[in-house]
């Protein structure tokens, strides 16, 4: 397995877990993943909410991607830090492919609650029930 495999499997299974810091407490949260390419794993969300405090408080997170089968299911793990994406032509990408940010009142991609974020650069491994108990295999991940 390498990259390519991690990025076809997170835009294959959007529905993800992203886990983060508040304090000492770790808070866990499902997601509608937004997409993954060579450049990272990429995720929005609003700047009024705690999962945006958090991560500017403390970029480290982990995404866990998971996709249901008779033997167990395969998850793709992601971790590394977090770095907030302030680019125009992303935020209008993303305002373009996912309507719903127009029905929370974001409706322009210079609004300052539309955040997006990713993860460009860390590690990731893939977990089934056949390698349970082997050593986790690495793919690093970013420049």
């Amino acid at each position: 397995m390498d990259y390519k495999d991690c990025i076809k499997f997170a835009n294959e299974n959007p529905v993800c877990f992203l886990a983060t810091m508040e304090g000492d407490q770790p808070r866990v949260r499902a997601l509608l993943f937004w997409r993954a390419d060579e450049t990272g794993f990429y995720l929005q969300t609003g700047a009024m909410k705690e999962l945006c405090k958090q991560l500017k408080k403390n970029p480290n997170a982990e995404i866990c991607f998971y996709k249901p089968d008779q033997k167990g299911g395969t998850m793709l793990r992601v971790a590394g830090k977090t770095e907030f994406v302030d680019d125009v032509k992303i935020k209008a990408n993303a305002l373009e492919q996912r309507p719903f940010l127009k029905g929370l009142g974001i409706t322009a991609p210079e609004d300052a609650n539309l955040v997006i974020y990713r993860i460009p650069k860390g590690v990731a491994y893939f977990w089934t029930m056949e390698n349970n108990l082997k050593p986790k295999e690495y793919i690093r991940f970013g420049r």
